[in-house]
């Protein structure tokens, strides 16, 4: 386990309500939920964002990003993300599809993970605006491990239709 907390970045995504909930209520509480995970906390939150689907037609996504503190492993912490998506009944019935709860673990610390289950930093995170400007609002002077600072990575990528959810 590591000694120290971990900063840690998750992106939160859902375009299909839960049994009882609208995609953006499985955000909010997804974010609650992450907060109660073992020896994580929630930091922080960036504001709701909607978004175009990536990948076949289906509706919008409602998309977030979460920096926590944690001292759980990556693949532990992967296994707990894992777990609260089974909680909202994510399905997995094809690669980008709709779903009730997609979480990703963006970046862990500074750390560059290359694993057959987990890939640090995310392979899509410089190019896709739905997680690099809710990242944006958390952490404007972050840099990457690579050196990439964020602010310019926000100038080369178009904002698709992104726009801050308003209910």
């Amino acid at each position: 386990m590591p000694v120290n907390e971990v900063r840690v970045f998750i992106g939160l995504g859902s375009n299909l309500p839960g049994e009882l909930d609208s995609p953006q209520q499985q955000i909010i509480s997804a974010l609650q939920e992450l907060d109660a995970l073992p020896q994580t906390r929630l930091v922080k939150a960036s504001p709701l964002y909607q978004s175009r689907a990536v990948g076949p037609e289906q509706p919008d996504y409602i998309n977030a990003v979460a920096q926590l503190g944690t001292h759980l492993e990556p693949l532990a912490l992967l296994d707990a993300l894992q777990a609260l998506e089974q909680q909202h009944r994510r399905v997995r019935l094809q690669h980008w599809g709709p779903r009730t709860l997609d979480l990703d673990l963006l970046l862990y610390g500074n750390d560059t993970i290359d694993h057959p289950r987990l890939t640090v930093p995310h392979a899509f995170l410089t190019q896709r605006a739905f997680v690099l400007y809710p990242l944006a609002d958390l952490a404007p002077e972050l840099v990457l491990p690579c050196g990439t600072s964020l602010l310019p990575l926000l100038d080369k990528c178009p904002t698709d239709g992104l726009q801050r959810f308003i209910e």
